[in-house]
């Protein structure tokens, strides 16, 4: 029997069954090998398995996008006062009859497939702010991620990748906070990835070297263990000590899970993904193409951040910046949703998408927009919710929600549901209190469930 066909625990039995340390510490270190992240049952039966969350960063205008709006030529007709509608003209699905603007006519052949909220209601009106607001259901206190809550809650199935994937080329409002674990155990803090042909540095699979990491990563779990032993609590040390092990199993695969080569070419151009074509469009559709990748091999939460804090969707100035940034993403996440429903896995994933606030129905600058927080658009797809659907009803201008208002920890509260866990029983006992994700708010939106 070769080192390399040795599992970890058997590698730690053979280092030491000559060794003059006690028997009883291997006995303890062995039973210590107690994995955080090891699948869990949920609270009820789950209409899905594992999300993919789409990120906009910097404010989308639902006027010009999901919630269009006719009134572009203002109040008194000539365009003379601030009020401005969708600039970009909009359509209806043919099938479900959902319109979508113009901006989006890959995304709006596939409105069949989505639920669109266009009544949700931003946490606050500042970027960072709402962007912690949107990812942890807190704007002002720093808290855990939503997708550090759901690897808390239910582990995930594929030990040899993170349970809890972000793939950013840049980071948004917020920092890394919006991926981080804060009070829960450090294990459930998101991996952050970056598009392309060097998506984790350093990552480089054993090869000949093998059997001698093998016995380096033994002997370093021992010591690690032991050390651990005396400081149970220290949610950092132990996340190191899993980091270890994550990061040997992952030199196995992630460099298979991240191999686009392996793809075919009708999918890879599905996505729009032309190997010879650089920039923002060819990295997002790398993204969607890598999120279902991992999707389908057990990684339990996988976020996908359009942009970084500059440039993106923040317009304030000049609208023609949506055009090009809904170019880059439009056609791929279309493909992410058609690609799911053909492989049988939409039903078991929901894709979200999402943004931090909408815009303004009046002019700022140019022709520009400010930031609004009373009422904007997030879609879903996938995992149980009703498809062609459209929840909530805006005013004819698009400054209020007129019907079936939706705040964020109401969505965090349905997409707990539809991963079946409850989420007032999701709670994490600290600093003398049981925190969870929707904190004492938080009701499921009924209206959106197949």
């Amino acid at each position: 029997m070769t080192l390399s066909s040795l599992n970890r625990r058997a590698l730690i039995r053979s280092l030491f069954s000559s060794s003059l340390l006690m028997p009883g510490m291997m006995s303890e270190l062995l039973a210590a090998d107690e994995n955080p992240l090891r699948p869990r049952m949920p609270h009820r039966k789950a209409a899905a398995k594992s999300i993919i969350f789409i990120y906009a960063t910097g404010g989308v205008s639902h006027i010009d996008t999901f919630d269009p709006k006719p009134t572009s030529g203002g109040r008194d007709g000539t365009g003379s006062d601030k009020l401005m509608g969708n600039l970009f003209g909009a359509e209806p699905n043919k099938k479900c009859g959902t319109e979508v603007s113009n901006l989006f006519p890959h995304l709006r052949e596939a409105m069949d497939e989505i639920c669109v909220i266009r009544s949700m209601r931003a946490s606050h009106f500042d970027h960072s702010e709402a962007t912690l607001g949107m990812h942890t259901g807190s704007p002002t206190f720093a808290r855990p991620s939503m997708g550090s809550w759901v690897s808390y809650g239910l582990g995930t199935v594929n030990q040899n990748l993170p349970s809890f994937i972000v793939i950013a080329p840049h980071l948004p409002y917020g920092g890394t906070q919006v991926f981080a674990s804060d009070f829960l155990p450090a294990v459930h803090q998101g991996t952050r990835v970056l598009p392309g042909d060097n998506p984790i540095a350093n990552l480089k699979p054993p090869g000949s070297s093998g059997d001698l990491q093998d016995l380096e990563f033994g002997l370093v779990d021992v010591l690690n263990q032991k050390h651990f032993s005396d400081r149970s609590h220290d949610s950092a040390l132990a996340a190191r000590i899993q980091s270890f092990e994550t990061a040997f199993q992952m030199q196995q695969a992630a460099p298979e899970a991240f191999d686009l080569s392996q793809e075919p070419e009708h999918v890879r151009r599905l996505y729009g993904l032309d190997r010879k074509t650089k920039g923002p469009g060819a990295d997002f559709a790398w993204q969607c193409l890598v999120a279902r990748r991992l999707a389908e091999r057990g990684v339990r939460f996988i976020e996908l951040i359009d942009t970084g804090s500059r440039p993106n969707w923040d317009s304030h100035g000049e609208m023609k910046e949506h055009a090009d940034l809904a170019s880059n993403v439009d056609q791929p996440t279309a493909a992410l949703i058609t690609d799911l429903r053909q492989r049988g896995m939409l039903d078991e994933t929901i894709v979200v998408w999402a943004t931090e606030f909408g815009r303004t129905p009046t002019r700022e600058g140019k022709n520009g927009r400010g930031h609004h927080r009373d009422c904007f658009s997030v879609w879903l797809a996938g995992g149980g919710f009703r498809p062609g659907h459209v929840h909530g009803v805006t005013d004819e201008i698009g400054k209020y929600t007129v019907e079936n208002p939706v705040e964020v920890h109401d969505l965090h509260a349905t997409l707990l549901h539809q991963l079946g866990m409850d989420h007032e029983r999701l709670t994490f006992r600290h600093a003398g209190r049981d925190f969870r994700l929707t904190d004492v708010h938080g009701r499921i939106i009924q209206d959106i469930l197949s």
